[in-house]
């Protein structure tokens, strides 16, 4: 399993605090198209109708926040040579071939047999992973980060090694269990676990770097959950929460969300050997601490982990999906170990002031993520331990429960009284997602439309911004989005609850080498504005680097105006006139 590794700082800018008149707030209508377009990636460089987008909300230099001009190719790319831009001109056509993209692997695989290895990697360096990548250690990185520190620009450092989540080194070895054993037996040899280990020891390298360049007070630093654990025991874990929910569901006698102490027996003696009511008010009351009477998923969610399933299974009437999904002993070690890995990392994040970023991935690991994740925030996000969230879980808006799902931790954090940070992505995983639902049968869980993707990752942004508004509690987002509709109508939604642009409640980021019109121009004008980071050695970051070229080659649109500006702005150098700005 390869390691992922981010670094996350904030550079402190001027921020221009401008008083006028409230940003109006724009009529927007969104085409219900038909279409079964592709819902995009939160990387991706797909922007919302042409309409939208040519299209003030209400421009106002004297606005609390001012929508910038976007359009203004000047600021986005004056801080670079003439040599990144040809370059970056170079990756955009490319990834615009489907051709080279599709056969992409192949075609590597054939340059590193017929010219070698270094050739490959010198080509590559100088093309795709130098306009993708900034380096490929944190010495060759400095440069670009003080680059992006002179025009107000943070950084995300990210070790962009990628795990499919089917590493080599993984195996589950199943066998037939014995004629009294319930269940089946996994036995694991996973070697990575020792290197799980040091990745740790990266990762705390990181929250301590960030702490060392000074910004302690508003740093970040972002992992991914299979640089800590086997993937194929996430994917475990993720089945069994899956059954624990269905669980719930069969408790739900009369189906209105809830589970009184009635319904409670009644399901419980239908599933479960009782060992009598002492016994059976003490589970009950373990789910409803508060001695209420009724018990929601909500709470039900939070108090139920897979590591508690061996106990409640061993009472079961029949094999069934609960049990045959519950984590073994073995398992339950390892997914102990993981925990501990999590929260040696939050306990350093604390100690420093770093905010911390737990990365979504693919949908067969999202369950046992989210578990971890709350674990972690109820513990180091508590109102009682920190003035404001340290662990922030990631929300990929083109998945069909997305806003359900943020929904329903946002009620966690009301009820169990700890801050909430989320950073809001569209999705990263879109066609691997949906390929692997047509291969096992079952309903894909992006969503159908792009348009639907879109109105999905909008209304999240507005509902967190209004619930920041009223809750008790600390709310920060992070809208990490390519899409300058979304943008435009997150800064909207700003000046509509009173939002400051200096304020933690909101901050946007871009991958590096991506849609620099939207980075560099919120930066200009005092937003806190990010860029997204990638590092590694150039063999380790291929999957990163072919996934952003499938990306680019899919949503032939943005990267279309992307195409047009950097042709403007070459033209503007070669001329030596002011900038007129670019056309969408």
């Amino acid at each position: 399993m390869m390691s992922s590794n981010a670094i996350m700082y904030r550079i402190p800018f001027a921020a221009r605090r401008l008083n006028g008149l409230s940003l109006l707030r724009a009529q927007s209508s969104f085409s219900r198209s038909k279409s079964s377009m592709a819902a995009v990636d939160g990387s991706s460089t797909e922007q919302q109708p042409s309409s939208l987008t040519s299209r003030p909300i209400a421009s106002a230099a004297n606005s609390p926040n001012p929508v910038p001009d976007f359009n203004d190719f000047k600021a986005a790319y004056e801080s670079k040579s003439t040599g990144e831009l040809l370059r970056a001109l170079f990756c955009f056509r490319v990834s615009r071939v489907r051709f080279l993209v599709n056969n992409a692997e192949n075609l590597l695989r054939i340059s590193r047999s017929v010219f070698g290895g270094t050739l490959t990697d010198f080509v590559l360096r100088n093309t795709l992973f130098g306009h993708f990548c900034a380096g490929e250690d944190e010495v060759m990185i400095r440069p670009v980060l003080k680059s992006l520190d002179s025009v107000g620009i943070g950084s995300i450092l990210d070790y962009a090694a990628e795990n499919d989540g089917e590493p080599e080194s993984a195996r589950v070895q199943e066998f037939d269990p014995a004629p009294d054993s319930i269940r089946r037996v996994r036995e694991y040899d996973y070697e990575s676990e020792r290197q799980c280990d040091k990745h740790v020891e990266t990762f705390v390298k990181c929250i301590n770097d960030v702490q060392s360049l000074g910004f302690e007070k508003d740093g970040y630093a972002a992992i991914k959950v299979t640089a800590l654990g086997n993937p194929k025991l996430l994917a475990r874990m993720s089945q069994a929460i899956m059954e624990a929910h269905r669980l719930f569901e069969q408790f739900d006698i009369d189906k209105d969300g809830t589970v009184s102490r009635e319904d409670f027996e009644t399901a419980y003696n239908l599933l479960f050997f009782s060992d009598g009511e002492t016994a059976m008010k003490d589970i009950f009351d373990q789910f409803d601490p508060n001695h209420t009477g009724n018990v929601d998923y909500i709470s039900w969610g939070m108090t139920l982990s897979p590591r508690d399933l061996p106990k409640i299974i061993a009472n079961c009437r029949e094999v069934g999906p609960l049990a045959l999904a519950t984590p073994t002993e073995e398992e339950v070690e390892l997914i102990e170990a993981m925990y501990e890995r999590s929260r040696v990392l939050a306990r350093e994040a604390e100690k420093c002031g770093t905010r911390l970023l737990i990365d979504a991935e693919q949908v067969r690991f999202q369950p046992a993520i989210d578990n971890l994740v709350l674990d972690l925030q109820q513990r180091y996000n508590s109102k009682d331990r920190s003035d404001y969230p340290i662990i922030y879980n990631t929300y990929q808006c083109y998945l069909k429960d997305a806003k359900e799902r943020l929904n329903n931790d946002v009620q966690r954090a009301e009820r169990f009284d700890f801050h909430f940070g989320a950073k809001l992505v569209r999705g990263a995983y879109m066609e691997s997602e949906r390929a692997l639902a047509e291969t096992m049968g079952y309903m894909s869980p992006i969503q159908d439309t792009v348009e639907d993707t879109h109105e999905s990752y909008n209304a999240c942004i507005d509902f967190l911004l209004e619930h920041s508004t009223k809750s008790d509690q600390k709310v920060e987002l992070m809208v990490a989005s390519h899409n300058q509709r979304s943008i435009e109508l997150a800064i909207e939604a700003m000046n509509k609850y009173g939002i400051d642009r200096e304020s933690s409640t909101i901050c946007f980021a871009q991958l590096f080498g991506m849609t620099d019109n939207l980075s560099f121009n919120l930066g200009k004008h005092g937003y806190r504005a990010y860029k997204y980071v990638p590092y590694g050695k150039v063999h380790e970051v291929m999957p990163y680097l072919l996934r952003r070229a499938r990306e680019n080659s899919s949503i032939v649109g943005g990267a279309a105006r992307e195409l047009c500006m950097i042709k403007s702005e070459l033209r503007r150098r070669r001329s030596g006139l002011q900038p007129k700005m670019a056309s969408a």
